[in-house]
């Protein structure tokens, strides 16, 4: 019996879809008697409840900061303990999204020209604006540089610059990023084999946190993709090689934008939600691929990986 400590909740703003992700995943692996299951979330008696457990490997379902962006993985390598997912580099790059942006751009993947903004006390808001006029142009979309599940993520045009700003100033610094119109799609990748895309159509602006986990907000969601094989091969192909590049394990989603026949590749998620509106199980179950093979896959990737 293969002994799986689950790792879920956590201290970021995604929290609660962390915990959700868990429950979604326990009850497809409680289907069968092969795993001794432990939920827990990574207090300051984590280390002591892991060597307790004394698990086969951890199933990473944390998501945003302290989960998927080296610290925990730190902290399991230190304890010798195979974990879902990618390692302790792969997980810091691909959530910073300005150091991925520049791996990105230095190597020949379009991703959306930006500016970092650091806050501090003296504010010129002419200054920024005209920068962004002159760089960028509105709109624009203001994101922190180091979350997940697009939380903070603000469209904004210059009237509205200024009181969408503030909104982010906790953060500390963010991304100022130029704005690409066109159709959604995501790519998910699973060690080394191209799973597919899908495309969204949000009845909000754009795919944010509340079209992203909640079914009220009735984003469509499109698959099979309309689009020609050619581009259909060109965003898989693009989607794999940011997976290698950041170096990645197990599974990844790569979200772009399509925009006068170019994909732009927005950012790269190292840890994708696993909950029934989550978009690399349906993306999985379009090939014929269930939840419980696609989670036994990510286990599998774990098992041989360290």
């Amino acid at each position: 019996m293969l002994k799986i400590l689950i790792l879920a909740g956590g201290y970021s703003n995604e929290r609660e879809i962390s915990l959700i992700t868990a429950k979604s995943v326990i009850k497809e692996l409680k289907k069968n008697n092969k795993y001794k299951l432990l939920l827990i979330e990574p207090d300051g008696n984590f280390v002591k409840k892991l060597r307790k457990f004394n698990p086969n490997l951890v199933f990473n379902l944390l998501h945003g900061r302290y989960g998927e962006d080296g610290y925990i993985q730190s902290i399991l390598e230190c304890e010798k303990v195979k974990y879902t997912h990618s390692g302790v580099l792969s997980s810091s790059l691909a959530i910073d999204k300005e150091i991925s942006k520049k791996i990105f751009i230095e190597n020949n993947i379009l991703t959306p020209p930006y500016l970092k903004f650091v806050f501090n006390n003296n504010i010129n808001l002419k200054t920024i604006i005209n920068k962004i006029d002159k760089k960028l142009k509105f709109p624009v979309v203001l994101k922190p540089i180091n979350e997940g599940s697009s939380v903070g993520v603000y469209i904004v045009n210059k009237k509205d610059f200024k009181q969408n700003l503030i909104k982010l100033e906790k953060f500390k610094e963010i991304l100022i990023e130029k704005y690409i119109p066109g159709r959604e799609i995501q790519a998910a990748i699973l060690g080394n084999k191209k799973l597919g895309i899908i495309e969204l159509k949000p009845k909000r602006k754009f795919y944010d946190y509340k079209a992203k986990y909640s079914a009220s907000a009735k984003t469509e969601h499109i698959i099979p993709v309309k689009i020609s094989e050619k581009n259909f091969d060109k965003v898989n192909e693009i989607a794999m090689k940011a997976h290698k590049l950041l170096k990645c394990r197990g599974v990844s989603r790569s979200d772009f934008r399509f925009y006068k026949n170019k994909f732009y590749l927005l950012e790269l998620n190292t840890q994708p939600g696993m909950t029934s509106l989550s978009l690399v199980p349906e993306i999985a179950r379009h090939r014929k691929i269930s939840f419980i093979q696609l989670i036994e896959e990510i286990i599998k990737d774990a098992s041989i990986n360290k």
